[in-house]
């Protein structure tokens, strides 16, 4: 049975979106057959042709698999590569890896991502569908975050956070230039907040901070949608397998 490249890619569970699977075709990362193809709408046998993003097989998992995790600081969410291990980094991938087989291991991904000094919920899991469903911003699924910052956070600061803030940074790609969506913002006290967003751009929040003229302390995710870590009791480095429904139903 044949199927479109960026079906099958989406449903390896790999790639953390959809635009991700698409980019990597795109940028010739991606071979069926031992060729490299580059049009996402290439139809091809999954079953008679082997696919490969740099240099490692992809497969479509026969059974998915779902598990909670309570991330730790210092670890990063993606896989680790040479100049990463060479500085000593560590990925929440190698969390799992004495814990389950290596193949579903391999499979894994992370719902969108929490930079190395964010900590908290994070789900994991090789169902690509899923994945994409939580992470694409246009499904809305809030996040929220307890934030502790070095100064004091104003009623100002609050009200911009609320409305939206212009962010503008330089990448590998040129200028970055968006207005953040309006966020849900609660003040703890003085110096923390709890702020729910409904998209997950790159260190976003700290951003929105720095912008603000503040520099983030500490930051926790505690919940995505209704799904709340602390009703999983994990300690920092632990995680738990679950039922996909006991994700849906909280999302």
């Amino acid at each position: 049975m044949k199927i479109r490249l960026h079906q099958f890619l989406s449903r390896t569970g790999y790639f953390s979106s959809k635009s991700d699977a698409k980019q990597a075709v795109w940028d010739g990362k991606i071979s069926v057959g031992g060729r490299t193809v580059r049009d996402i709408s290439y139809e091809f046998n999954p079953s008679k042709r082997e696919v490969e993003v740099n240099g490692s097989t992809l497969t479509i998992p026969e059974n998915y698999s779902y598990f909670i995790l309570n991330k730790p600081k210092g670890v990063i969410c993606s896989r680790i590569n040479k100049h990463e291990s060479f500085l000593g980094k560590k990925s929440v991938f190698d969390i799992f890896s004495d814990g389950i087989d290596s193949n579903t291991a391999g499979s894994l991904v992370t719902v969108g991502r929490l930079d190395e000094g964010t900590t908290g919920l994070l789900i994991v899991s090789n169902d690509g569908i899923l994945v994409n469903e939580i992470a694409n911003p246009k499904n809305n699924v809030g996040k929220t975050y307890i934030l502790r910052a070095l100064s004091k956070i104003t009623s100002k600061d609050i009200s911009s956070l609320r409305d939206g803030i212009e962010i503008s940074y330089s990448d590998d790609g040129g200028q970055v230039r968006y207005t953040t969506s309006p966020a849900n913002v609660h003040r703890i006290n003085d110096y923390s907040i709890e702020i729910t967003i409904f998209e997950g751009k790159k260190r976003q929040i700290r951003r929105m901070m720095e912008k603000l003229g503040n520099r983030v302390l500490d930051l926790h995710r505690s919940s995505i949608g209704k799904l709340e870590l602390d009703e999983f009791s994990l300690n920092p480095g632990q995680y738990l397998e679950v039922a996909r429904e006991d994700i849906i139903s909280r999302i």
